[in-house]
């Protein structure tokens, strides 16, 4: 997920990082915005390459990261989900029966390391995407800020970068909004077939009572050809790596949607310009007929509402936001569509017997 400063949509600003910046390059980003008549933009040239450090204010200098609070942050989120981790390996050893499992603080944290390891490569990868595709156009850009959740199922809240200046062109800011969950979602496939290689089919006992987890297209094809069909009675127990990458398609999923800041939401604008709007709003639309499918869609609906109410259903303007997106971006756009349906499941949890077939 990328957190992109707003321009106004009728008179473009000047780059936050350029204000902060010499005088010299505050005024290339003014003879910009005042080569074109009032309320318009001025058209970017064809060859990005050259005209990206033009275009997004790249001659200002790019803010220092705090290295020490990106550390903690990673290292609080890898305590909390390796803690987390610890508590799914149990369950894990369980085999869906409720006894105990003898483990020493080692082996608790040492095998909670599966979990943790691999749900932060797959979120680390996503937000690295969005990273190296800013550091490729020069664009002010955070390293990765990633979120520890204590006391939750999956131990952390994601991660995200912030992005501390304006995206001038449309191809830019496509190339940084489809980085992240492509590269997520390469490394949590992966993530998936040795996961679920290390899971096992176990026989759910009549009383047993936990959560299901809906399977994503991607998740039920591996597991098919892995494990075949399952037996009436007979469930799926999930190794926690298994688990980590079901977390990573849900994460991949819920950024894809076309809606505001999130990752869908820029790659939608920057295919469809202004229509975007509409399938902003239809995307709410439907958010709200699933959370009658399964509750667990109700708080990302509220997310989502609150996030246009509060920036709108117009995506912040490019200035080349007439040209249309070359073919090769727009069949990338088709493997985003792809991704998204590939991730999508209608019911993510429910509080009922866990999967079951």
């Amino acid at each position: 997920m990328t957190n992109e400063p707003r321009l106004p949509d009728s008179v473009p600003s000047l780059s936050p990082v350029a204000r902060d910046s010499d005088p010299a390059a505050q005024g290339d980003d003014e003879s910009l915005t005042r080569s074109a008549p009032s309320g318009q933009y001025a058209p970017v040239p064809l060859d990005l390459q050259a005209s990206a450090p033009a275009a997004s204010g790249a001659r200002s200098r790019r803010r220092p990261d705090r290295i020490w609070l990106h550390l903690l942050l990673l290292a609080a989120t890898l305590f909390v989900a390796t803690g987390i981790g610890g508590v799914h390996y149990v369950g894990f050893l369980q085999d869906f029966r409720p006894r105990q499992i003898a483990l020493t603080r080692w082996q608790f944290w040492t095998w909670g390391l599966w979990y943790s390891v691999s749900v932060l490569l797959i979120l680390g990868a996503h937000e690295m995407g969005h990273y190296l595709a800013c550091r490729r156009y020069r664009i002010d850009a955070s390293l990765p800020f990633f979120l520890p959740a204590p006391g939750t199922l999956i131990g952390t809240f994601g991660a995200f970068i912030r992005i501390r200046q304006p995206i001038w062109s449309k191809r830019v800011l496509f190339d940084i909004g489809v980085a992240g969950p492509i590269v997520g979602f390469l490394v949590a496939v992966p993530a998936l077939v040795i996961g679920l290689s290390m899971s096992h089919v176990a026989r759910v006992p009549p009383d047993f009572v936990g959560l299901e987890l809906g399977e994503p297209l991607l998740f039920q094809a591996v597991s098919r050809l892995l494990w075949g069909a399952i037996p009436e009675g007979y469930s799926l127990n999930l190794h926690p790596m298994a688990l980590a990458a079901w977390f990573g398609l849900l994460a991949t999923l819920l950024n894809l949607f076309p809606l505001g800041q999130l990752d869908g939401g820029h790659v939608a604008y920057a295919v469809f310009g202004r229509r975007s709007r509409y399938l902003a709003l239809g995307t709410l639309a439907a958010a709200v007929v699933l959370t009658f499918v399964s509750m667990s869609w109700l708080v990302w609906t509220v997310l989502m509402a609150v996030m246009l109410a509060v920036f709108g259903p117009n995506h912040p303007p490019t200035l080349d936001e007439a040209e249309p997106l070359d073919a090769g971006r727009r069949r990338l756009a088709v493997v985003a569509l792809i991704i998204f349906v590939l991730c999508f499941t209608p019911a993510p949890i429910q509080p009922l017997d866990l999967i079951q077939r």
